[in-house]
């Protein structure tokens, strides 16, 4: 047993935790911060929530909303010249995970020089970053807590993954009650990635007893409280489960890493404007089926966390019955079962399978994938 880190910011969770925002800035510092975030938010009324504690906190602050799905490099540097030209020296991001990523590279070119794609990769950041307060709207992404920031090369279409510990924000707020202004289908799709993660991480080659203790609960909240969360907009049990569930999952894949799932997800995504999560629920009853051999055990140990009785059953039978959960959660919640039925295309596979390779997550995927791994599975999926 080697545990080489767990990383994990400071965290605030609870009701109405999204009042403490500029009271956490004041204490690491900060004298003018940017706020980062979208319309979708603005338009939910968070924006303004963010911007009046900063004001009862006598903080000044300047705001970038210029954000979209799958957020591209140039919005970066777009959110850059806004940082630099107010003079701020910290970064609060409110928002989903699109949001928090490019508030997180926007901190990497604010004290680091060069470009974003400079950075993609692992441990490639060498100045320290401003602090950063992160504030998740979603049950998602998980990127509140995660050394992570994902953000597309619009010269190539392709999703940049970037990985380094000074990505981890210093203060993670998360405030269930933000749930409630989310649609069911976001809600679906943030929650298949929550899953996603959780199921990853539980079966990377880097799990450590301190990721698997938080990917098993946050599996256990998913299963149960998933469908709950989407079917009412109004369900505060079900909204703070999936927001623990989503705290959880981004500990445990923050330090785990992630799998074969996300690694074809950041390539079809780098091309196509889709919601990550939709396509980490299409993709993941597959690569569980696909990973199986790998780590028999594992398996039988998520169907047992999702609430299926193994009892008599061999391991390959509890996986099947975990991949047959994954599929019905997906199907009860609106997800689309089929790569086509989201708009990707035979002749799209070829790049997306050698993309997916070259990514990081794949690194800890516990069974080896090859080209034509990737292809076949994909065109199986098609």
């Amino acid at each position: 047993m080697h545990i080489k880190k767990f990383v994990t910011p400071e965290i605030i969770f609870g009701s109405n935790a999204i009042s403490q925002v500029g009271e956490a800035c004041l204490r690491l510092g900060a004298k003018k911060v940017l706020i980062v975030s979208d319309l979708g938010v603005a338009n939910a009324g968070w924006l303004e929530k963010i911007i009046q504690t900063c004001k009862d906190s006598h903080l000044p602050y300047a705001t970038f909303t210029d954000i979209t799905t799958n957020p591209k490099d140039t919005e970066v540097v777009k959110g850059v010249s806004v940082f630099r030209e107010n003079e701020c020296d910290a970064i609060i991001g409110i928002g989903g995970g699109s949001v928090l990523d490019v508030a997180k590279a926007i901190a990497i070119l604010a004290t680091n020089s060069g470009k974003i794609s400079d950075y993609e990769g692992i441990d490639k950041i060498e100045k320290p970053l401003p602090p950063m307060v992160m504030v998740m709207t979603t049950a998602g992404s998980g990127s509140e807590v995660s050394q992570f920031s994902i953000i597309v090369d619009s010269e190539r279409k392709r999703k940049m993954t970037i990985v380094s510990k000074t990505l981890v924000p210093d203060i993670a707020i998360i405030d269930p009650f933000t749930l409630m202004t989310k649609d069911s289908a976001l809600t679906a799709s943030t929650g298949m990635d929550v899953l996603t993660h959780a199921i990853e991480a539980y079966v990377s080659i880097a799990a450590t007893p301190l990721t698997d203790v938080q990917a098993k609960n946050a599996l256990y909240l998913v299963a149960n409280y998933l469908r709950p969360s989407v079917a009412s907009k109004t369900n505060m049990e079900a909204k703070e489960a999936m927001a623990m569930a989503s705290l959880q999952a981004g500990l445990a894949f923050s330090n785990a890493i992630l799998g074969a799932a996300h690694a074809i997800s950041h390539a079809i995504g780098g091309r196509f404007p889709l919601p990550h999560g939709e396509i980490n629920a299409i993709l993941l009853p597959h690569i569980m089926d696909f990973n199986f051999i790998a780590v028999p055990k594992r398996f039988t140990e998520i169907a047992e966390i999702m609430g299926i009785d193994t009892r008599g059953l061999t391991q390959r039978e509890a996986g099947n019955r975990a991949v047959t959960f994954v599929n019905q959660l997906s199907e009860d919640i609106g997800i689309p079962k089929r790569l086509r039925n989201i708009g990707i295309t035979e002749d799209e596979i070829n790049l997306i399978s050698q993309t997916a390779l070259e990514d990081a997550c794949m690194i800890t995927n516990p069974r080896d994938m090859d080209f034509i791994q990737v292809k076949t599975l994909l065109e199986n999926i098609l």
